[in-house]
C-alpha cells in the first residue's frame, strides 16, 4: 500500500503543469527517499507509515492543483509534518525527508 501511495504521488508530479522541471526532479528525489524510510519504519510502525504516506498524497495533491487552496495545501502539510512527530529521536532521516518535503511543497507559492 505504502508503495502504491507514493507511486500516486509520483504519478501525479509528473502529470502536473503547475510545477516546473526543476522542482518536479526535486520532489521525485525526495520521494524516493521517502520510499526507503517509510518501507522501513512500516516494518515496525505499519499505521504511522500508512498516514505518513497518505498525508504525503495529501500534500502533493493540494500543492499540486489547477484551482490551489492554500488553507487546504497548509493544512495537508500540517498533517504531514505532525505525522512524524514520533520518530524524531528513533527515524531523523524520515523526519529530515518529511521535512525536506514540506518545505519544497510550501515553497512552491501555488
Amino acid at each position: 500500500m505504502i508503495n502504491d501511495t507514493i507511486g500516486e504521488i509520483e504519478a501525479r508530479i509528473h502529470g502536473t503543469e503547475s510545477v516546473g522541471a526543476t522542482q518536479k526532479r526535486e520532489l521525485l528525489a525526495l520521494l524516493a527517499t521517502l520510499r526507503t524510510e517509510v518501507a522501513a519504519l512500516s516494518q515496525t510502525h505499519r499505521e504511522a507509515a500508512d498516514s505518513i504516506a497518505g498525508f504525503a498524497r495529501l500534500s502533493a495533491q493540494e500543492a499540486t492543483r489547477t484551482q490551489p487552496d492554500p488553507r487546504l495545501r497548509e493544512l495537508s502539510l500540517q498533517g504531514l509534518n505532525s505525522s512524524t512527530e514520533g520518530f524524531k529521536q528513533s527515524h531523523p532521516q524520515l523526519v529530515q525527508i518529511v521535512n525536506n518535503i514540506t518545505k519544497t511543497l510550501s515553497d512552491l507559492g501555488i
